[in-house]
């Protein structure tokens, strides 16, 4: 019990000096759970699991696989399951846990929820993801024909149909609508369900975030063109045999290991990214930090929507990846 009288103000910092966010989850959370366990969701009526609070980046979090806007930490939770702004989501606590901060002083007599250990963050955890896959549909081929892609070509780039997905021994919602596709890298997953909106488009995911696709191609090269994305370097291996892919936009892909590999194999490493706002000032951060070129799609095609070289492959064919490179003297 805590003694004495301390004036505090009510912020964030302040309620997790007193409780955790487990005990914020474990308050609110009306249905039952378990960390890094798919559940029902709060936010829906669906019975079926498509809900999870985890604690995947060494912090507890929860994210709602059927809508994307449910997602964010404890105070974020409290502001959506109450449909409340953000002070009002700290008084709530405040409130409910007796905690006696908006008052100006500690009650001495918060309550907590939790009566079983809490859960101890050493390390980043990474979810089990396992799928069932399925032949190729039409649909599927189709989209995958309009980047250059053939079977076979999704075969050797381990590009797989998905049928099902089971996250943590749990069965992942899926629309029977919605083209999906796993991407496998030795036991790990990424899916990529192209027509999703950006927060889940690339869910469920387990690939470590400094995995380098395609080192294979770097190997004593002149110039290694590096991409943001396993179709962008199935696109621009169709021209270019000496790309590779990181996982996303991030600085956090190129760790020690992955950028010596690059020097150690290559001449010049050319970094190639999105040509939007985002892109380009990731490109800019990550060139500058490591002593890279930069090419990104020419900006004149920013006007048709196009921003990668997988866009602009499909929209004016491989001939015109072939004259950009060739602009920039790498063909």
């Amino acid at each position: 019990m805590i003694q004495g009288k301390k004036k505090l103000t009510l912020t964030k910092e302040t309620i997790l000096s007193l409780i955790t966010p487990y005990d914020i989850y474990r308050m609110y959370m009306p249905t039952k759970w378990e960390l890094n366990k798919v559940c029902q969701s709060p936010f829906t009526k669906d019975n079926s699991p498509s809900f999870l609070i985890g604690n995947k980046y060494e912090e507890i979090t929860h994210i709602a696989f059927n809508d994307s806007t449910k997602k964010g930490n404890c105070f974020k939770f409290v502001q959506q399951l109450l449909q409340c702004g953000y002070i009002e989501a700290l008084k709530a606590i405040d409130r409910d846990f007796n905690l006696g901060i908006s008052q100006g002083i500690l009650s001495g007599h918060q309550t907590i929820v939790t009566r079983y250990e809490q859960p101890i963050i050493v390390e980043k955890k990474y979810s089990t993801i396992q799928c069932i896959t399925r032949k190729f549909t039409k649909e599927e081929l189709q989209y995958w024909s309009n980047y250059h892609q053939d079977i076979e070509d999704l075969k050797a780039n381990n590009v797989y149909s998905i049928k099902s997905i089971f996250f943590n021994k749990e069965k992942f919602p899926l629309k029977e609508t919605e083209l999906r596709f796993g991407y496998l890298y030795d036991d790990r997953w990424k899916i990529y369900r192209p027509f999703n909106d950006s927060k889940t488009k690339w869910m469920p995911n387990n690939v470590p975030i400094n995995v380098l696709e395609g080192k294979e191609n770097i190997v004593n090269c002149d110039t290694a063109i590096i991409t943001k994305s396993k179709k962008d370097l199935m696109v621009l291996k169709k021209v270019y045999p000496w790309v590779c892919a990181v996982q996303n936009e991030s600085n956090h892909c190129f760790s020690a290991v992955n950028v010596e590999f690059l020097k150690n194999n290559s001449q010049k490493q050319i970094l190639t990214f999105d040509s939007d706002k985002a892109g380009v000032t990731n490109s800019l951060q990550i060139t500058k930090q490591h002593d890279f070129g930069y090419m990104n799609v020419p900006r004149s095609y920013l006007s048709d929507g196009i921003n990668d070289f997988a866009a602009l492959g499909k929209e004016y064919g491989l001939k015109t990846i072939e004259k950009v490179l060739k602009k920039k003297k790498l063909i």
